[in-house]
């Protein structure tokens, strides 16, 4: 008799069913700018600013999930990004960064979202979880690596600390243990409740662009 089939582990199912809104939202016009050169600081500071409204959202309660059945294996303090955001805009905007940061209404959107599904569904949090943490060891070590080079920061240093994961010392480790949590996440879900998660992974995809969409308005390049 053939092996009973293996079903596709659920960080496969996530990835490949959300390809598409993260390739929209990666190759969006705003990043496209900016990390072409064809932008300046002040588009990367208003980036990082924007990111703070997000984290400060996505962190901000993170360790009321701690005990969560799903959400809890992914509350992590060691990767947590606000104070390292913190430190790069005190460099970029000076020591009043706060001064004048508003959320576009797109970030205000995105905040509003992760604020809720702490609230209200934690498995839907995950979702978040998954496109921003290991987006960040992943396209953001790009992002990290383009920046410093156009803007002279320092290797690894602050303007884009953000970027660097000082406590995750085997990055392609960690990301193999964190898709292995995902997997257990799927497994712990029903049918209808991994349904969700996904849509919800595509809408993260999709507030991050819209995110990029409201900076692109904001800094648009002549014809």
């Amino acid at each position: 008799m053939p092996a009973p089939e293996q079903p596709v582990p659920f960080s496969t199912v996530l990835r490949t069913a959300s390809s598409a809104e993260h390739e929209a939202a990666e190759h969006s016009s705003f990043m496209s700018h900016l990390l072409g050169g064809r932008l300046g600081i002040e588009a990367y500071a208003d980036l990082t600013g924007q990111l703070w409204f997000v984290y400060r959202a996505l962190e901000g309660r993170a360790e009321e999930l701690a005990e969560h059945p799903v959400a809890g294996p992914f509350i992590d303090r060691t990767i947590l990004r606000t104070a390292a955001i913190e430190r790069d805009l005190a460099h970029l905007r000076g020591p009043d960064w706060r001064e004048g940061l508003v959320a576009l209404p797109a970030t205000a959107a995105y905040a509003a979202r992760l604020e809720e599904l702490v609230e209200r569904w934690p498995a839907g949090y995950v979702a978040h979880h998954y496109t921003r943490y290991l987006g960040d060891l992943s396209g953001g070590q790009i992002i990290r690596g383009i920046a410093e080079k156009t803007w002279g920061f320092e290797r690894k240093g602050d303007g884009v600390r953000f970027y660097v994961f000082e406590q995750v010392e085997n990055p392609a480790a960690f990301k193999r243990e964190y898709r292995a949590k995902l997997d257990a996440a799927g497994l712990a879900l029903d049918e209808v409740e991994r349904r969700r998660v996904v849509e919800e992974c595509k809408r993260a995809f999709r507030l991050n662009g819209a995110l990029f969409q409201d900076l692109d308005t904001r800094y648009p390049l002549s014809a």
